[in-house]
């Protein structure tokens, strides 16, 4: 059993109330909760005949998108980190 203690919070994304439990503060997943609801409407404002599904998706696609770039410019930042100290 993990040692640390876990939050639970209600959460409102495109209309929806989501419980969300973690290890997170409550700030923490309030402003995740918050982004993924902007994402969600920001999407559906420039496709509005899409369902709540295929919506929450594309909102998927677009934070793991977004996610893997970063990720891949931490691994070249620390790359090149790693060769000025070489």
């Amino acid at each position: 059993m993990s040692s640390e203690k876990k939050s639970k919070i209600t959460v409102d994304i495109y209309g929806q109330q989501y419980t969300i439990v973690g290890t997170e503060s409550s700030s923490h997943i309030r402003l995740v909760a918050s982004m993924v609801d902007d994402r969600m409407r920001e999407i559906s404002a420039k496709n509005p005949n899409l369902d709540v599904s295929r919506l929450a998706v594309l909102t998927a696609i677009n934070a793991i998108h977004d996610y893997l770039k970063l990720k891949d410019r931490l691994d070249y930042l620390e790359m090149e980190q790693s060769k000025e100290k070489d």
